[in-house]
């Protein structure tokens, strides 16, 4: 289930292009590049110190208006899977924040999945701008969306949350809910080429 050893952000969001999902998480019009993981793990290592010789394959120009070279960035990848577009980030929360998600749901329903290099883990679901359901599955009952049956009754992912055991409570809930909601990060499309962006600072 963990898509990257130390850890990673996902969202998720219904019939949206994966071009739209990154415009919107980043808050503006941006100008996407594609970028497979590996190169991507390549700018994210070589941070401030890349240099378009070392993506070679690659648009310097291009790279640049996506905001990939020059400084600390926050990368963001973005690709599709069945009705879902998603986007991922590795080792960091951008994704995670609430304003977000709400933002990426505006007419549409949109799921975040995070999980942090030492297990902790978080998971919410809004639909049309609404957070709805917002939540630790190792502790499913405190949940702070406005409206957490809604996710229950769409995915069942409490009954699967009681009934395997409590340390692998993300594990089973993500597993229910992306089966039911029909939305995944497949290892093969992560893989190849997909969309990206950098956003500076993580802002």
């Amino acid at each position: 289930m963990r898509l990257y050893q130390f850890g990673y952000s996902t969202i998720f969001a219904k019939d949206m292009s994966p071009a739209e999902l990154l415009t919107r998480a980043a808050g503006t019009l941006v100008q996407p590049v594609a970028v497979s993981r590996a190169e991507a793990e390549t700018i994210t290592m070589l941070g401030e110190g890349i240099t378009a010789d070392d993506l070679p394959h690659l648009d310097p120009d291009a790279l640049h208006e996506a905001g990939l070279l020059g400084g600390d960035v926050t990368l963001l990848r973005a690709g599709t899977y069945a009705s879902w577009s998603f986007a991922v980030e590795t080792e960091g929360t951008y994704l995670a924040a609430d304003e977000i998600l709400a933002r990426v749901s505006r007419g549409t329903a949109a799921l975040s999945v995070r999980e942090s290099e030492s297990g902790s883990s978080w998971i919410a679901y809004a639909e049309d701008g609404d957070i709805l359901s917002s939540f630790d599955p190792l502790y499913p009952d405190n949940d702070y969306g406005k409206n957490p049956a809604r996710l229950e009754q769409l995915t069942g992912h409490r009954s699967a949350i009681n009934s395997g055991e409590r340390a692998d409570a993300f594990a089973n809930a993500t597993r229910a809910i992306q089966q039911e909601l029909g939305c995944s990060v497949p290892a093969e499309v992560d893989a190849d080429q997909m969309l990206a962006i950098g956003i500076s600072d993580g802002g």
